[in-house]
């Protein structure tokens, strides 16, 4: 009966599509050519164009109306794709192997299809009021909607108004409808995405009326949309960050413990928190400057773009001892310039400041001071300021900071040189980024830039944007949302996102059950950055020794764990794929995993719990079918397709990994100038249900820009193989044209182990080895020289 009743929703949601068009727009003809498909209607003009077999981009092209042609968010150019056309009296199709687009001719109607499964339909298509340009779909009564960018409201953003104006959230706990980042792009658990290709403010509609419509609502800009669909979500993933461009790879030490507040007020008392990290044994590798560094308050000094000397003496020296340690330096900028800033004449002259109607800098106040805005559309302010990125990375900043680059205050009425405001807020942040990124490409082109931004757009990954949550709220409410909020991110593209550890806003009184949850779970987050307002440090050194002692624990897990993260960044790099992945990526067809986030996958092998709630004293965990699963701390072993009861400890939070996996590590390291993986601890968690698992570890010289295009890499593939007399792990090094093979200590701990090995061996040659009965472990070390390949045997 439920199976008749959804195959009865399926088709009455099908037949509405087909009625519910506009039915004012009247087909009057098509033509094809090589490269895309245009139908004409007495309304305008429809242009469809497939990127590849995974995208379809649809224009509308209003009567009267020139196609726009600029995109802000996409790279990809479109591939060759083999086409189909058929034209017959009711319909049109033009298809490839995988996207497709059906259009009824009367009543006019447009319908995307996947491999013939229908994914969405326009309903009323696009619509022009007095104030706004409109394009409708019709949704499916049970899709489940993810996007808009980043927002506090649940897994299924469906049923809310998103407004598109990306601006901050203060203090931010467990409700938020509009923050830093507004992505107008919609994902549904349908498996397609529409990624509506326009960037002034608006609106996206996912359903606010309950009446199965998702509408895009735009002020002004160009009706552009693409359509992403396949069969798996990685293959979505893949296809959508093709579209917008893949994240290259970060310089390797941003996986290591950033320090950072707001702020550090001096070089002397920069310089004493760097070493208290160092006599503490706390592993360092950045240390974040913000805004003191070119001023001794907040107010009055922003634009100053300057080391103020009465408080940073001798930068280029601290920058420099900082190196010699293994500490990188980052400093903060923002795009206002302040008129009462030691700069703002400059930028009045040099003509590089957003303008007013009739030319003139236009000015305003906001919390910092009476200010004017660098037009960071005009080449001119580009240069300008990259100049002054440029000058400081040659005095050794190791990387940048964005703040407040929404803009935080964006007044309507100021005129950047390719439009107003409203028609290019969104995307101020992305051309920010794209600005400094591109600056690296041209000067500094052996060195990967490292670019921290508070707003972004579509698209912001390609050019290495490293986006974070906010000023999210210093409390268990404000951790409570941190899982969706990159969740949804990482769908998005933007999979980098992180949060403030520890929480940035507010707070009376340290809590250090809060903080040492948090840090621990940022561990298993793309950045571990713990920032926040100094009047309870974000820093682990100025806590109690217990506190102290479980962040140093967490923060060397960290560093332990650098070449599974490391290589999860490559994968990212090279598939879009996200370093937290929602369980549906999994199992696509589990309703309830379609808007689960109180877990995630950290790759493809671990799974991870984070404690959100003070009181608990232990936690459900939904293990994800078709693998068990063993705990990562004590081994202990878990159904998968289950639900456990977990025990928490203070130490840790739950994580658990896959069996069969094969997850590479290191011993921690001060710093990770001091990463090698010539002793490289290897954990396999042998399962004898697995027949076979495999793993990958990237490495690189972390730092040279896209080292693995110019072939200044070694990727190494772990294969492991069981059966009912063992199990064998094949060991084999792909390496680039410009990198040298080397001799690795490989400690191998296989976890599971029911009785002792008869033999281990390696070739024809037996290793010795080390079990133990009580925790089911067994230890073997061996030398492997990575220009060959190397096979240990382990026979019951």
């Amino acid at each position: 009966m439920k199976k008749f009743f959804g195959l009865l929703s399926t088709i009455l949601f099908w037949f509405s599509t087909i009625s519910g068009q506009n039915s004012d727009r009247i087909y009057l003809g098509a033509s094809e050519n090589n490269s895309h498909l245009e139908v004409t209607t007495n309304e305008g003009t429809y242009i469809f164009k497939p990127y590849s077999i995974y995208i379809m981009e649809t224009a509308f092209v209003p009567k009267g109306e020139v196609l726009n042609t600029q995109s802000w968010s996409v790279v990809l150019l479109p591939e060759k794709v083999d086409m189909i056309f058929e034209d017959n009296p009711t319909q049109l199709i033009f298809r490839s192997g995988g996207i497709a687009v059906q259009i009824n001719k009367s009543p006019f109607q447009i319908t995307y299809l996947y491999k013939d499964r229908k994914l969405v339909s326009e309903k009323a298509g696009y619509i022009k009021t007095d104030t706004t340009k409109e394009i409708e779909f019709n949704l499916t009564a049970d899709e489940v909607l993810y996007g808009g960018g980043t927002r506090v409201l649940g897994m299924n953003r469906r049923g809310y108004r998103l407004e598109l104006y990306n601006k901050a959230h203060y203090g931010y706990t467990t409700h938020s409808e509009l923050m830093n980042y507004c992505i107008p792009m919609v994902l549904s658990s349908q498996r397609y995405a529409i990624h509506f290709d326009n960037a002034p403010i608006g609106f996206l509609d996912l359903d606010s009326k309950r009446n199965n419509t998702l509408k895009y609502e735009t002020v002004s800009g160009r009706m552009v949309y693409q359509v992403v669909a396949a069969d798996s979500w990685p293959e979505i993933m893949d296809a959508y960050t093709n579209l917008t461009g893949k994240q290259p790879l970060p310089p390797r030490w941003a996986f290591g413990n950033f320090s950072s507040r707001f702020g550090y007020h001096s070089e002397a008392e920069t310089r004493m928190t760097v070493n208290k990290f160092l006599e503490d044994s706390i592993p360092l590798d950045a240390i974040v400057i913000d805004i003191y560094w070119f001023g001794p308050d907040i107010f009055g000094y922003m634009g100053n773009l300057e080391f103020w000397t009465d408080s940073f003496p001798t930068p280029d020296k601290m920058i420099a001892d900082f190196k010699a340690k293994g500490v990188k330096t980052v400093l903060v900028t923002e795009p206002f310039i302040l008129t009462t800033s030691d700069r703002w004449q400059e930028a009045v002259d040099k003509q590089i400041l957003g303008t007013d109607s009739i030319g003139n800098p236009y000015t305003y106040n906001f919390y910092f001071g009476n200010t004017g805005l660098i037009d960071i559309f005009k080449p001119a302010a580009r240069d300008w300021f990259w100049d002054i990125y440029k000058s400081f990375t040659d005095r050794g900043v190791a990387g940048w900071w964005g703040d407040l680059g929404e803009p935080e205050v964006h007044p309507a009425g100021l005129q950047h040189v390719v439009g107003s405001a409203n028609e290019v807020h969104n995307v101020y942040g992305h051309e920010w980024a794209k600005m400094i990124y591109e600056g690296y490409q041209n000067d500094f082109s052996d060195q990967r830039p490292f670019i921290l931004m508070r707003s972004g757009a579509a698209g912001s990954q390609h050019y290495g944007m490293i986006p974070w949550t906010g000023d999210v709220d210093r409390s268990w409410g404000g951790l409570k949302p941190q899982n969706e909020l990159s969740l949804q991110m990482g769908m998005q593209g933007l999979a980098y996102l992180h949060s403030d550890a520890g929480g940035f806003a507010n707070g009376v009184t340290f809590d250090p059950g809060l903080y040492s949850r948090w840090l621990q779970f940022a561990v298993f987050q793309p950045l571990f950055r713990p920032h926040a307002q100094e009047h309870i440090a974000a820093e682990p050194v100025f806590h109690d020794t217990h506190t102290k002692a479980l962040a140093k624990e967490a923060i060397e897990l960290r560093y332990s764990l650098m070449p599974y993260n490391y290589t999860l960044a490559f994968e990212n790099s090279q598939n879009g794929m996200p370093f937290m992945r929602p369980l549906f990526f999994e199992q696509p067809e589990n309703k309830k995993m379609l808007v689960y986030d109180k877990s995630y996958l950290w790759g493809n092998d671990l799974l991870v719990s984070p404690v959100v709630d003070s009181a608990a004293v232990s936690q459900s965990v939904y293990f994800p079918e078709g693998s068990n699963w063993f705990d990562f701390y004590d081994h202990g072993k878990y159904a998968g397709g289950s639900n456990s009861e977990v025990e928490l400890v203070e130490e840790h939070i739950p994580v658990f990994a896959r069996g069969g996996a094969l997850i590479p590590m290191i011993d921690p390291v001060m710093s990770s100038d001091q990463y090698s993986t010539e002793r490289l601890e290897l954990q396999f968690y042998f399962d004898p249900e697995v027949e076979s698992s495999e793993a990958n570890l990237y490495d690189d010289d972390g730092i040279t820009s896209f080292a693995f295009e110019k072939g200044k890499y070694e990727l190494i593939h772990f294969d492991a193989i069981s059966n009912d007399a063992g199990f064998v792990i094949k060991f084999k090094s792909d390496m680039g044209t410009d990198y040298q093979s080397s001799q690795r200590m490989i400690n191998l701990t296989v976890y599971n182990i029911e009785e002792e090995p008869q033999l281990v061996k390696s070739g024809k040659l037996e290793l010795p080895y080390l079990y133990d009965v009580q925790s089911k472990q067994l230890k073997i070390s061996f030398d492997w020289n990575s220009a060959e390949e190397e096979k240990i045997e382990v026979n019951f």
